[in-house]
């Protein structure tokens, strides 16, 4: 029984960015639910801050799939010299 190994190699996407920042889940959940309405975005919640003050960050960034989209449209579009 012969297992072959296949690496593959990780990319990161587009940077996350802090839009708020709250002191319970229940506020940074409702801004998540009001941000992830629009399309092609993602959002998340994330809890930050130290141990004696912590808080609850809502983060988005656009879609990945949605970026490489427009930049092979992008590519197409180019016109040829």
């Amino acid at each position: 029984m012969n297992i072959e190994k296949t690496e593959t190699t990780h990319q990161d996407g587009p940077p996350w960015k802090i839009v708020g920042r709250f002191p319970t889940f229940a506020e940074a959940d409702m801004r998540r639910t009001k941000l992830s309405e629009e399309k092609d975005l993602q959002v998340k919640v994330r809890l930050l801050g130290t141990q004696a003050k912590p808080y609850f960050a809502v983060k988005t960034r656009t879609d990945p799939e949605a970026v490489e989209k427009a930049a092979t449209r992008k590519k197409k579009n180019r016109k040829k010299k």
